[in-house]
């Protein structure tokens, strides 16, 4: 997955509840350095920090690798995507600006 960092990214409209699981949170591991910020933001638990995984680490760019490297290796992952309610909080709380919110 490759973003074009210059490019604002939209926060898009809050979800009614129970619409759970229409938009997804997606997270560029070339951009992401671990930083906790959508963790401490998400008010649902979507997202965990943990050290990124030898497959996701293997589609990594070369920057991407070296920034993979200089930063421990963490990423986040969200093991609980399903819960997102596109509230846009972990978008705008990520300093590498490495989520976006997909429909799906």
């Amino acid at each position: 997955m490759s973003g074009s960092g210059n490019k604002a990214m939209t926060t898009p409209k809050c979800l009614k509840d129970g619409q759970t699981g229409r938009v997804m949170p997606v997270v560029d591991f070339n951009r992401c350095e671990g930083k906790d910020a959508c963790v401490a933001v998400c008010p649902y638990d979507v997202f965990e920090v943990r050290k990124i995984d030898p497959s996701d680490y293997r589609d990594l760019s070369l920057v991407g690798k070296i920034k993979s490297y200089v930063h421990g290796g963490m990423v986040a992952y969200t093991p609980h995507a399903d819960q997102c309610r596109a509230c846009g909080l972990c978008v705008k709380a990520c300093p590498e600006r490495a989520i976006k919110l997909v429909k799906i």
